[in-house]
Order: C-alpha cells, then structure tokens, then sequence
C-alpha cells in the first residue's frame, strides 16, 4: 500500500509543479493578436510566402485557400509552392487552387524543386525550401524583402500576415516564429499531441528563447518569417541542408550569428494538424523525438520517465488500490486521497489548455494511453535515428 501511496503521492506533486510551470511559461508568455492597421510596414518591401509540399493531397488545397483568404488586399505578396517530386496530384490541385483564385493583387508561382544535387545530402523540406527562396523576385531586387515559410498543414486565420509582419519589423526581428494551435482528429492526436505540446512548452521557453543573452533557441518550423537578408546571411536552409529538425537549427543559427529571434504565441492566428492517423502520428515522431532532444539517450529517456510519472502513474495508481480493495487488503485513506488528487491535476492540465488555448479537453481520461504510446514512440525513435532503419516521411527514406 505504500508503494501505491509514494507513487501518487509523487505523481500529484509533480502534476502540480507542472502546472505551477505552465502558468509562469506559456500563460504568460508573449502572443502575436489581430492589428487595426492593414496599412504594408514601411520596413516592408515584398512578401513571398513558401509552401515546400510533398504529398500533400490532403492539406494543399486548404492551405493554400487559408493563405489567399489571410492574404491581405493589394500587398505585394507573392505565393510560391514548391513540389517535391510528389507521387500524388499534390501540384495538380495546387494548379487548380491557382486557376481558380479570384485575388488579381496575388503573385503566384507553382514550381518543381527538381533533384537534390548529387554527392550532397538533403533532408526533408531543405532543398524545396532553398530552390523556393532563391527564386528571382517580382520587381527585380532584394531589398526590404521578407520570406515565410509555411508548412502545408498550417491554416492561416485573417490578420495574421499584417500581424506577423508588423510585430518583425517593429521589433526589428531577423526572424519571427508563431506556435500554432494544434488541432485534433483521429484518436491518436488527442492521445498524443497535448501531451507533446506540453512538454514542447517547458523544454523550449519562450521567454529563454526571446533573450538575446540565452543561447536557448527555438522556432516553430510550420511558421517562419524571416528577414531575407537575415535569412541569406546565416545560408538560409543550405547551411542546414543536412538537418532532419532544420527548424531548430535555423533558430540556433540566427542567435549564433547575434541576430534577433522573435518567438512568440500564435494560437489565435495559426492552427496546425500534423497528422491524420496512427501511423502518420508514429512515422512523425518516431522521426523527431531523438533529434529533438539533441540525439541525447539521458533526455530521451528521461522523457519517457517524466511523460509515464505525470501522466499514466495516477490511473496505475488508482487500478492498483481499486485491485488491492478487491482483494480484500487494506486501503489507506492517504492513498485515495493522492490518487484522486493526481487525477483531477490531469484534469486540471487540460482544463488549463482549454482556458488558455481553447485545447478541448476531448479524451483526457485516456492519458495514461497516449503516455504508452510515447514510452513505445521514444525507443523507435532512437533506434531508427541510430540505424536509420525504417527512418522515413512520407515513405521517403531519411539520412542521418
């Protein structure tokens, strides 16, 4: 009984000190909101906006009609997709958004990235990016010129773009990254991603981020403005060509160079789906999970130790003493006390995000599941990242 005891016991008081965290940390910290002004930044010259894609028969089309619809009047904006040797009609129906686009004021241009460069290795979105970025621009020059890059399952909500733009150039960031609203559908997401979102918010403060004076950085690969020359002047993504988690390494990238890195909240502008399934949710992060914890087996799996004491310990804890009282053996009113406690600071976590970030609080009694199924995403992830066996996206093989 002791051990049930301990176990809930421990399990409450971190749930409450990850709270306590989540408050100081992302309750407060800083977020991007809707401008008055639709008036183009002085600072500002054109705009292109990047969509790398591949295979992206499920998200393209949204995207791209959030992105004309966030796109404000007779701004110079131009709007790149750049296809990745897609094996599906991703470019087909990226023409077919472009034929029908009503917006005269929008520039656009739907591109092949072609083949990687032999003898050169390219992971992931890096080539499209770079064959993106360094198309010519609409008047000719360079100046004054901003680039962002979107990720195809990103859905832009009006405002953001004079937004985003007048927050870079009032603060005179060389790139400015937003956190998107993750949004849910299929099981696996509601098992998986709020309990990612949490510990992305504590492993990457924003605050730690922001400060020039903190080597800690961080940008949100699915949302990345950047000041061109700031951009060209750290190589852009040819200088992290090689890099599967290149986001992460653009923004070490920009503070190393003592540029200036904006992070901020944008869960009321941007929303995000990264996956659709199961095994989309498996392929991502068995991809990411390694790489993003610095390829670093103690923070690997410390990871897992910290998902299962937060948020699968309360539930064994409770099957545990209901099993002991079944058995007839006796129960402590200090550990039902600890069990209930622990369970209802679950609850209490989710019911923050939903204040917070309108996260609903769909399936939170399941988080003991979507803690296993980190604990079973972690060890895939080491081993395919160390082997590079199985290590895809898309189908698409990775190298480390």
């Amino acid at each position: 009984m002791s051990l049930i005891l301990d176990l809930a016991a421990t399990s409450c008081l971190c749930l409450l000190v990850l709270l306590l965290a989540l408050e100081l940390q992302l309750g407060r910290a800083p977020r991007l909101t809707k401008t008055d002004s639709q008036q183009c930044p002085e600072d500002c010259g054109w705009l292109r906006i990047l969509v790398p894609a591949y295979n992206e028969h499920d998200n393209i089309e949204g995207c791209l009609g959030a992105i004309v619809a966030a796109c404000p009047p007779d701004w110079p904006i131009e709007l790149v997709v750049i296809d990745d040797a897609s094996s599906d009609d991703t470019q087909a129906l990226a023409e077919v958004c472009r034929t029908s686009c009503s917006r005269s004021d929008l520039h656009w241009r739907i591109v092949q990235a072609g083949a990687r460069p032999s003898g050169e290795r390219w992971s992931g979105k890096n080539w499209p990016a770079t064959i993106g970025s360094e198309l010519p621009w609409p008047d000719g020059t360079a100046s004054r010129q901003w680039l962002l890059f979107l990720d195809a399952d990103v859905r832009l909500q009006p405002g953001v773009i004079e937004a985003a733009l007048q927050e870079a150039c009032s603060q005179s960031s060389d790139l400015l990254t937003l956190a998107p609203r993750l949004q849910c559908s299929c099981l696996a997401e509601w098992l998986v991603q709020p309990i990612v979102a949490t510990l992305l918010g504590l492993g990457f403060p924003i605050r730690r981020s922001n400060d020039p004076n903190d080597p800690t950085a961080f940008a949100a690969g699915p949302f990345m403005l950047f000041r061109h020359s700031s951009y060209r002047a750290i190589g852009g993504h040819r200088a992290v060509a090689a890099e599967v988690v290149e986001d992460l390494a653009l923004a070490r990238a920009v503070k190393q160079a003592g540029l200036s890195l904006r992070y901020l909240l944008g869960v009321d502008l941007v929303d995000l789906q990264m996956y659709r399934s199961l095994a989309a949710l498996w392929e991502g992060w068995t991809k990411n999970w390694f790489l993003g914890v610095d390829r670093n087996w103690f923070k690997a799996v410390g990871s897992v130790a910290v998902v299962l004491l937060l948020f699968a310990a309360p539930w064994f804890s409770a099957v545990a003493l209901l099993l002991q009282g079944w058995l007839g053996g006796p129960i402590e009113q200090m550990a039902i006390w600890a069990v209930g406690c622990s369970i209802a600071l679950v609850l209490a976590i989710r019911l923050w995000s939903a204040w917070r970030f309108g996260t609903p609080i769909k399936f939170w009694w399941l988080s003991w599941l979507g803690a296993l199924l980190i604990a079973a995403i972690v060890p895939a992830s080491i081993w395919k990242t160390t082997t590079g066996r199985g290590w895809t996206w898309r189908g698409r093989q990775l190298e480390g």
